[in-house]
């Protein structure tokens, strides 16, 4: 994995195909070298911690994810979104793509900056969850969706990757469409500990599927749980996760080792 790094690049954790990098993906993306990424799934923070409250198994929890979830206002989180995303366009090969997913809370400053940036959207995926949490205030509709863009550099002779053929076989030999229906991530996916925002895995599987090939290399600049590592090692791809804190990597780690102990069986 050290090929795709620049030299002095210091590892959490590192295997034959997987690297783990700790510290702000600001600071990390830069160790990266330019044009070596085929496929790049991101999940930035969405900035909703204000101390609120939500719904989680039955119960009222607090909505506050963690410091790095904390504390920008609309202009500040845009520069941020430019920032990373024109970071991750110099790693990404000019025929790779991205994915991003958001709530209304943040991918509309991810969907300008991505234009902004010099990407061209190639589709707005609208990830319905069919068990949502309910609205507590009363006073909107529920919410029970996500949005997911995918998009690619915005070059004349640029022909990016799509699994077309498996994904109509996988939707029953009809054209697969951009609403996607599922439900949110299962207890079980979570038993080598939780993250307050982990996706689950059919949506990172179907995203794998339909824009990578084996042995392809996947990057997460917001790794969290690294459900997206999970899914490269279960498709034999290789994976690089970046993460601002250890115990979300080392539960990565862990469900790592789970993954590869189930394929070796």
């Amino acid at each position: 994995m050290k090929c795709y790094f620049k030299k002095n690049t210091e590892f959490y954790y590192e295997d034959r195909d997987l690297a783990l990098l700790n510290g702000d993906c600001l600071k990390l993306l830069s160790k990266i070298k330019e044009g070596t990424i085929d496929c790049i799934f991101a999940d930035p923070p969405y900035f909703l911690s204000n101390n609120g409250i939500s719904v989680s198994g039955g119960k009222q929890v607090s909505v506050n994810k963690g410091h790095w979830d904390m504390g920008y206002d609309l202009q500040q989180k845009h520069k941020f979104n430019r920032k990373w995303i024109r970071m991750c366009k110099k790693a990404l090969k000019d025929d790779g793509t991205i994915w991003i997913s958001g709530t209304m809370h943040n991918i509309y400053s991810v969907g300008m900056a991505l234009e902004q940036e010099g990407f061209k959207i190639i589709n707005n995926i609208t990830w319905e969850k069919l068990n949502p949490p309910p609205n507590l205030a009363c006073r909107c509709f529920t919410h029970s969706t996500e949005t997911i863009l995918w998009a690619k550099k915005d070059l004349k002779k640029n022909h990016h990757y799509y699994n077309y053929k498996l994904m109509k076989e996988l939707n029953g030999g009809k054209q697969m469409k951009d609403v996607w229906r599922g439900p949110l991530t299962p207890k079980k996916e979570k038993s080598e500990g939780r993250h307050p925002t982990q996706k689950p895995e059919y949506l990172l599987e179907k995203i794998l599927l339909a824009s990578t090939n084996e042995r392809d290399i996947c990057l997460d600049p917001f790794c969290g749980s690294g459900t997206t590592g999970v899914l490269a090692r279960r498709l034999n791809r290789q994976f690089i996760g970046i993460d601002i804190e250890k115990d979300y990597l080392d539960i990565t780690i862990k469900r790592m080792n789970k993954e590869q102990m189930t394929l070796w069986h």
